[in-house]
């Protein structure tokens, strides 16, 4: 029989911990909200988390470990970190972070980005990289659920971003849901953000007392972004009387609006589209209602038919919808499709990338 180690570090259970900090009564309200907002989440049984080393996301791990520990552990929490590689010291970073949860013991598996980086458009690109590497994590170990940390403060500055896009009312909106459902490569995944009505300040808090620490992004100050420019615009907006609940009450009913707009898309998409033997098959009343009902309904199939996550951009649909009601016969690839219209039809199939 092997002598037990004299050396060994005495391991301090995790519930310990968890009611140490709960103790503190900022927290304990922090963690009140959060719980609300999780609750939303229908039995989740297991749950991705997405962490970057920032106070939001450091200070989700922490909440999602209360959660766990309060309801007995019937939630199975995995913690991902995707390393994009874009800064010299971000593995260093990332093993950091590794070792700081795994103090409170949370473990953490660290994803890397590899291959060449792109060199425009990196902060759009690097976000659908991170969500591409979580979602293989997902379908890998059988998770439906994306827990990430946006909050309040990346709720205005997501509107005021679409806004000046020109978005419409379901770009405008869409970000004030708590939950938005993907599908994976047939996986149907939900993402949950159950951080968006509490503030940056909040959840730094909680990093800074739990953890004592986290990464600070060289970023966020750097104006070239246009998120840090609208950050500075909406901190003078705040002292002018921006109001968080007034902005969501605005959000709620473009929200309705929006709702309406997307059960006259599903009537056109049933009333006009039929699916037969891999393609679709639209007639051309499909094309007569509004715009914006008809550039909703196209995106649909295209993202269906190409089974991809996001749709084409705004401007090349439009330019192909105008195409097709002034053409007799056009012929386009967009989206991962083919679209042809043939006299007063439209026909969409996949576009066959060929194999390197």
């Amino acid at each position: 029989m092997k002598k037990k180690s004299l050396n060994a570090k005495k391991i301090i259970p995790s519930n310990l911990i968890l009611d140490k900090y709960l103790k503190n009564k900022k927290i304990f309200k922090i963690y009140k909200d959060f719980e609300k907002n999780f609750k939303t989440i229908n039995n989740p049984g297991k749950i991705a988390i997405s962490v970057s080393g920032g106070p939001d996301s450091m200070a989700l791990c922490f909440l999602v470990s209360c959660y766990a520990k309060k309801n007995n552990y019937k939630i199975t929490s995995r913690f991902f970190l995707v390393d994009h590689g874009l800064r010299k010291n971000s593995s260093q970073e990332a093993r950091i972070v590794k070792e700081k949860l795994k103090l409170n013991n949370i473990n953490l598996k660290i994803l890397k980005w590899r291959g060449k980086k792109p060199i425009s458009n990196l902060q759009s690109l690097a976000r659908n990289k991170r969500y591409q590497l979580i979602f293989n994590q997902c379908k890998k170990h059988n998770i439906k659920t994306v827990l990430t940390a946006h909050h309040q403060d990346d709720f205005y500055e997501t509107f005021f971003s679409r806004l000046l896009r020109g978005s419409g009312t379901e770009g405008l909106s869409s970000f004030a849901e708590i939950k938005k459902n993907f599908c994976y490569k047939g996986q149907a995944i939900t993402v949950v953000r159950p951080l968006l009505n509490l503030n940056k300040e909040n959840l730094v808090y909680i990093a800074q007392n739990v953890f004592n620490f986290y990464i600070k992004d060289p970023s966020n100050d750097m104006e070239k972004f246009q998120r840090v420019r609208l950050r500075k615009l909406i901190k003078n907006m705040k002292n002018q009387g921006l109001n968080f609940n007034k902005l969501k009450l605005t959000l709620r009913n473009l929200s309705s609006s929006n709702k309406a707009i997307n059960e006259i898309v599903r009537n056109n998409i049933n009333d006009n589209v039929i699916f037969n033997q891999k393609k679709y098959i639209i007639n051309f009343n499909f094309f007569l209602l509004p715009d914006e009902v008809i550039f909703r309904s196209l995106s649909i199939l295209i993202r269906k038919m190409s089974k991809k996550n996001y749709p084409p951009r705004g401007k090349k649909l439009m330019n192909l919808i105008k195409e097709i009601k002034s053409g007799s016969r056009i012929k386009a690839t967009l989206g991962g499709t083919i679209i042809e219209k043939i006299h007063n039809s439209v026909v969409v199939t996949e576009e066959k990338t060929k194999k390197p």
